[in-house]
């Protein structure tokens, strides 16, 4: 089970620049040849992300309008769950992305914090916020743990917020392990899986 959001980002700063389907799918094949999965049998990789975003939004500001569907980012995210979609044994799962206005960007705020000052208009980024992709992800976890689909769950992650549906699944029986990709995660999520890769 592969956060998407988290993947994408690791990737992006080993590879130096936006991962394309073949990069998450030469990771997972890197994860599933380590020892500790050296017999077991893939069911399926789920990739759980956010579509870009589809709207033209207003700088509060100066009023410039930007389309955060024709961004870089935004055609980058789509090949690369287009792509995904269409590769042997993976299931793509879709949250949403929220936009909830405009806020102080954080270099911003550094700035004038230290040299107080107005704010200009390219002090103003969006707030973007992701929605039901942990849901998802924990709703996954719950249904093969439950329906004994699977002996053992791989997470992809960093985030913390899938531990009670990490514990469900232990509880029934599922093995779980977690890889990281050398990023710092909580206690907590260490605790509550059975090896980290």
């Amino acid at each position: 089970m592969l956060d998407g959001g988290f993947l994408t980002k690791k990737l992006q700063q080993r590879l130096r620049r936006y991962p394309l389907a073949s990069d998450v799918d030469q990771e997972c094949q890197r994860i599933l040849g380590l020892s500790a999965l050296a017999d077991t049998t893939l069911l399926r990789i789920y990739y759980y992300d956010a579509p870009p975003l589809q709207k033209v939004i207003s700088n509060p500001v100066d009023g410039f309008e930007k389309d955060l569907g024709r961004t870089q980012r935004a055609r980058e995210s789509r090949a690369l769950q287009e792509g995904l979609e269409l590769l042997p044994n993976f299931a793509v799962r879709r949250g949403e992305l929220l936009f909830q206005g405009w806020k102080l960007g954080d270099a911003a705020t550094r700035q004038i914090q230290t040299t107080p000052r107005p704010p200009g208009a390219k002090d103003f980024v969006p707030d973007i916020k992701q929605k039901g992709v942990d849901l998802r992800m924990g709703l996954d976890i719950a249904w093969l743990a439950l329906k004994r689909l699977v002996d053992i769950i791989v997470v992809v992650t960093g985030d913390a917020d899938l531990v009670p549906s990490l514990k469900l699944a232990r509880k029934e029986g599922v093995r779980v392990y977690l890889e990281h990709l050398g990023h710092s995660v909580s206690r907590d999520l260490k605790v509550h899986v059975d090896l980290v890769l």
